[in-house]
C-alpha cells in the first residue's frame, strides 16, 4: 500500500487574490491540491483530483504525535469535505485506509511500521511537490 501524489496546484489561492506567503494556515491547507491515488500491489486502488494534500499531511502529523497514533483509527477532517473521505482503522490484520465514500475499498492490512513508514513517505512527497511550486517548506506541517 502506498500513496501518490502528482500535479500539485493552488486551485483558489490567486482567486482570492493572495500569495503563499499572505495566506492564513487554513487556507494554505485547503488550496494546496494535488492528485491524491492510494495503490496497492501495483495498480491504482482509489483517486481523486484536486485532493487538499497539505491537509491531509497536517492531519496524519498530528495524528502520529498524537497519543492516540497506533491505537485509534484517524478520519480526515476536512474544512472542505465530508469526513470519511480517507480514513484509516485497525483491524485483525493491520491498519487499512479506506473511504467512506467508497464503501466497496479497503487496502489490504499493513503493519503499523509499514503504515507510518508510507505516512512519512507521503509527507515528503507533498513537501517536495509544495518546494516545486515555489513554496518555502512546509514549516506549518509537523514533522513526522
Amino acid at each position: 500500500m502506498r500513496f501518490a501524489c502528482r500535479n500539485f496546484g493552488l486551485s483558489d489561492l490567486p482567486r482570492r487574490g493572495l500569495a503563499p506567503h499572505e495566506a492564513p494556515l487554513e487556507v494554505l491547507l485547503l488550496d494546496i491540491e494535488a492528485e491524491l491515488s492510494t495503490w496497492e500491489e501495483g495498480r491504482v486502488v482509489w483517486s481523486q483530483e484536486a485532493f487538499p494534500v497539505a491537509e491531509l499531511a497536517y492531519q496524519l502529523a498530528l495524528w502520529l504525535q498524537s497519543a492516540a497514533a497506533g491505537q485509534q483509527s484517524c478520519e480526515l477532517d476536512s474544512m472542505r469535505t465530508d469526513a470519511g473521505l480517507i480514513r484509516i482503522v485497525g483491524s485483525d490484520g493491520g491498519w487499512r485506509i479506506g473511504s467512506d465514500f467508497t464503501p466497496d475499498f479497503w487496502t489490504s492490512p499493513v503493519a503499523w511500521d509499514v503504515l507510518v513508514a508510507e505516512i512519512k513517505q507521503f509527507d515528503r512527497s507533498v513537501r517536495g511537490g509544495v518546494a516545486a511550486m515555489g513554496i518555502e517548506l512546509l514549516s506549518f506541517i509537523p514533522e513526522v
